[in-house]
């Protein structure tokens, strides 16, 4: 009986729970905020190009 008691009353598994719970949500909040990132860069670097290929053909 004492060993269910002990059991019921230990909140280590509990706080490793929610550090991990924690630690996922800010890995997915830093993969959200990369992939943004790295759309606007894309599209960035996409109109550079354009522009540069436009310019060496003449059209401004």
């Amino acid at each position: 009986m004492n060993l269910f008691t002990r059991f019921a009353q230990d909140e280590s598994g509990a706080t490793a729970i929610e550090y991990g719970l924690i630690a996922a949500l800010i890995s997915v909040g830093i993969i959200v905020a990369a992939s943004a990132l790295g759309n606007s860069l894309s599209n960035l670097f996409t109109g550079i190009s354009g522009k540069l290929n436009n310019s060496t053909t003449g059209k401004l």
